[in-house]
């Protein structure tokens, strides 16, 4: 039977982490609502130029003419998979959501026989892939950082961009966590190189967006060329983009983190309650004892 005096301090102990863990939820919960409408706010920007850039794609199909960026290099060998977690952990399953995700894609990818190479966006994914994956790792692995910022992005997307253009790879997939609400983030994979037209199912969702608000789909008429509209378009698309899944990341990030920590607190609340209940078990049954012994000695003499 543990005595009073540990009790005490593990009682003492768990009200302190209990402290600590409603602090970070509040925090986390501070810093949610500016980064979930920052998010929210760069979706429809990035979702119109994946749809004008698909548009501008389509007369491309097919020629030998179209950027490196839209048509690839030919080759599908290299693959080079963008993992963006978090620099810090107390998240829940964020950072392992991520880890797992690219750790799976990795293996079926070199099951086919292709060559992979991870970018880490974010300290812990790229830490925790570290273990198992480390001679995958690309070389200066960038850090998230606590502020995003759109010319991280770029910093981001140029050095992605410079890769493909050495011919160090082939296919660039970005792998991030989107922003559903507090409760859930889906890990989202998303091909950046060569660029990849919003799928049918997308496409008709957006239809019906514009046809609920009264509005037509736009039909574009472009000043100059297409080709020279697509040279600027493509690698800002690919900034945009990023910028969008660091956002997102951002936002399922802080909803993880609150909700770790509000389950962390209610857990600490009930294990001190508990605590509470087994130390004046214990204290009542030491009283006992004492009183128990002072009437036997009484009645001996």
């Amino acid at each position: 039977m543990p005595s009073l005096k540990s009790l005490r301090l593990r009682i003492n102990s768990v009200k302190s982490t209990r402290k600590i863990t409603s602090a970070m939820k509040m925090v986390a919960a501070a810093k949610l609502r500016r980064a979930q409408e920052q998010a929210q706010a760069a979706r429809p920007y990035a979702e119109r130029m994946e749809r004008m850039l698909g548009s501008l794609s389509a007369s491309f199909a097919g020629n030998e003419g179209a950027p490196a960026l839209l048509a690839g290099n030919g080759r599908d060998k290299t693959h080079l998979v963008v993992a963006v977690s978090s620099d810090r952990g107390l998240c829940g399953g964020f950072n392992g959501a991520i880890a797992r995700y690219v750790r799976n894609k990795t293996k079926r990818l070199i099951a086919e026989g292709k060559t992979v190479k991870i970018l880490g966006v974010g300290r812990k994914a790229r830490d925790m892939l570290r273990r198992d994956l480390a001679g995958l790792i690309a070389p200066g692995s960038d850090e998230l950082g606590r502020v995003v910022v759109f010319g991280r992005a770029q910093d981001a997307a140029r050095r992605v961009a410079q890769m493909f253009e050495a011919g160090e790879v082939d296919v660039v997939t970005i792998v991030y966590n989107r922003f559903k609400s507090v409760i859930s983030q889906i890990v989202t994979e998303q091909q950046l190189i060569p660029f990849a037209p919003p799928s049918a199912d997308k496409a008709s969702g957006d239809k019906a967006k514009a046809g609920a608000s009264g509005a037509d789909l736009a039909i574009y008429e472009y000043e100059p060329d297409e080709a020279e509209i697509l040279a600027k378009l493509l690698p800002l698309n690919l900034s945009v983009q990023v910028f969008r899944a660091l956002l997102e990341s951002t936002a399922s990030e802080h909803g993880a983190r609150m909700t770790a920590m509000d389950n962390a607190t209610r857990n600490a609340g009930d294990m001190i309650d508990r605590l509470t209940l087994n130390y004046n078990r214990t204290r009542q049954a030491m009283i006992t004892k004492e009183l128990i012994e002072i009437i036997s000695g009484a009645e001996a003499v």
